[in-house]
């Protein structure tokens, strides 16, 4: 089997063409988009397992940045290969060993200094994706910094320390996600009842495979449209209501 449960079957891919630039930050390239006002309003977005050149997440970027903030998706993976979509699924476990969504700390202050310090951003929230999803809720457990939190189907590992959440974090699922089972979910929400003091939010959109929010328009099927653009405007809500 090839890397299909990341990549959301649209047959070929459209090509995009992007609006924002590249900058380099410390060791860190990064795609940044800004709206065309002035706002000290920021948003990192985390890749997924394709990384920071991959066109569905730079579209996603400059999707949040026309609501009004300035969006920023660093290569969390430094310069190192990204999965492909022709890689073979066998060899799955030992790329994510080499690609850890729990060690994105140290990039992650790197990109917040530099939100604050080059860009004026007083509010930072962040969405991450998959791969991008993990690392969200990971980040919204340590660093303090980050005003609010999207992950979207994030793979989620049981820990008791995974759901004191620092600030609100809203969870984003697909019904039909084979990555992450129904009872991942209701445990989710149980521990979070149970520890969480911050508002968090968990939505399972119905019929969605894994992957299904970060699709460009031409690239959606009919079918799955609506889901993916509610699943869009409940992620700017959220993003809206904290940032």
């Amino acid at each position: 089997q090839m890397a299909d449960p990341f990549l959301y079957n649209t047959g070929e891919r459209s090509r995009y063409g992007c609006l924002g630039h590249e900058v380099q930050i410390e060791h860190i390239k990064a795609y940044v988009c800004r709206p065309s006002f002035f706002t000290d309003k920021a948003v990192i977005v985390v890749h997924d397992v394709f990384g920071w050149l991959f066109p569905d997440i730079r579209y996603i970027v400059d999707l949040i940045a026309g609501h009004g903030y300035i969006t920023i998706c660093p290569d969390f993976f430094k310069g190192t290969e990204p999965w492909k979509s022709t890689d073979h699924w066998a060899d799955f476990a030992d790329w994510m060993k080499h690609h850890d969504p729990m060690k994105v700390d140290k990039e992650a202050d790197v990109v917040l200094k530099y939100l604050k310090e080059q860009c004026g951003a007083k509010k930072i929230g962040i969405v991450g994706f998959s791969w991008g999803g993990m690392a969200v809720h990971h980040l919204m457990l340590k660093n303090p910094q980050l005003a609010a939190g999207v992950s979207l189907y994030g793979i989620i590992r049981d820990s008791e320390e995974r759901y004191n959440l620092l600030n609100p974090t809203f969870f984003v699922f697909g019904e039909r996600d084979h990555t992450i089972s129904y009872d991942q979910i209701t445990l989710l929400e149980e521990k979070l009842k149970q520890y969480c003091q911050v508002p968090y939010k968990i939505k399972v959109y119905p019929g969605q495979v894994h992957g299904f929010a970060q699709l460009k328009p031409e690239d959606m099927k009919p079918d799955d449209k609506p889901y993916i653009e509610e699943a869009r405007k409940d992620m700017i809500d959220w993003i809206n209501m904290f940032v």
